[in-house]
């Protein structure tokens, strides 16, 4: 681990955090002790997709590691610099799952709105990093527009929160959205999806947990961890503390070369998860986005380690393998 001072973080300052995030590679090497030795894109293509690590999600990393999981996970290497065939900017077809601006439909049932294109971290093999943002943003202009086409499909019973990281919001924005949306009488659960448990702790606020208690919806929350040791005791307790607050949680990860394609690390990581009580959800293949073909796990070893999983898990701690395609009706599920 980084060596470090002790310092007190509350969840008052999460915004500070945030603002404050690591977004130079060069900087994140000499904060780990390894200046010049790994090689990152040209500053050129960095600014297409740029570095950004919140300081809680570092101090997690091995220091003088150059192949610490949770450093590979966000480190702009040279790699993303090379053009694979397969390999491009929509890969799991959300501009034609567009019902309106800010919405996304693909699955019977369920809505998704897509409500900032802020993260407060940028993983490298994000499959929306190619995505325009800025025209889909119901928050900024078509808020009641998003509302109205919601409030006109009754069979809409679950709404998903997604992004960008919808957590990058912040409380009063967050509260009145889901206000709003706790008006429409034929919605019955609200998904968030976000990695911020996770990757900035503090981001999990009294007036936040407030908020997901004071509505008659079913919340589900699906966080993203990739690695046990993006757990640590600050996260767990951030993930308590949202259990007793009602939310259920579950979690999804990315299989990643390198970073967690053995059994022992997966296994690690639902032993870890189960600790915190968050449930594995999905083990999910890499959608193949432009700039990301590093991270590609073959689906022969991905069934392969699923199938010792089993062996070594009880059930309920072995992920669903699946992979997205463009215009099924649902996730596939491999394995």
């Amino acid at each position: 681990m980084i060596p470090q001072t002790t310092t007190v973080k509350t969840k008052q300052n999460w915004q500070h955090s945030l603002a404050n995030a690591i977004n130079s590679a060069d900087q994140l090497l000499a904060l780990l002790g390894l200046s010049g030795q790994l090689s990152a894109i040209d500053k050129e293509k960095i600014r297409q997709f740029p570095v950004r690590v919140p300081h809680s999600y570092i101090k997690k990393m091995r220091y003088g590691d150059v192949t610490d999981p949770l450093l590979r996970q966000v480190f702009p290497l040279i790699d993303e610099s090379y053009e694979v065939a397969g390999y491009h900017s929509d890969p799991v077809g959300d501009h034609l799952a567009v019902k309106s601006p800010g919405i996304l439909q693909k699955y019977q049932g369920r809505a998704l709105l897509l409500m900032t294109g802020a993260c407060a971290i940028h993983c490298r093999y994000c499959f929306r990093r190619h995505f325009p943002y800025s025209e889909s943003n119901p928050l900024a202009r078509q808020w009641q527009q998003s509302l109205d086409v919601l409030k006109a499909d009754t069979s809409i019973t679950e709404v998903i929160l997604s992004g960008g990281d919808p957590l990058s919001l912040n409380d009063e924005k967050l509260s009145r959205a889901i206000a709003d949306l706790n008006n429409i009488p034929h919605l019955k659960r609200l998904r968030i999806h976000t990695r911020l448990p996770v990757v900035l702790p503090e981001r999990i606020t009294d007036s936040l947990l407030a908020c997901l208690e004071n509505t008659h919806l079913k919340v589900v929350m699906v966080i993203h961890a990739n690695h046990a040791n993006e757990i640590d005791d600050e996260a767990a307790q951030v993930l308590n503390a949202l259990r007793q607050s009602g939310v259920q949680l579950l979690n999804q990860t990315v299989l990643l070369k390198g970073i967690n394609d053995t059994v022992d690390i997966l296994t690690d990581l639902s032993e870890r998860l189960n600790e915190v009580d968050v449930q594995p959800y999905y083990l999910h293949l890499l959608d193949k986005v432009a700039g990301a073909h590093h991270f590609d796990v073959e689906e022969k070893l991905a069934v392969n380690l699923i199938e010792k999983l089993r062996k070594q898990l009880p059930g309920y701690l072995v992920p669903r393998l699946v992979r997205e395609l463009q215009g099924e009706a649902s996730k596939t599920v491999i394995s």
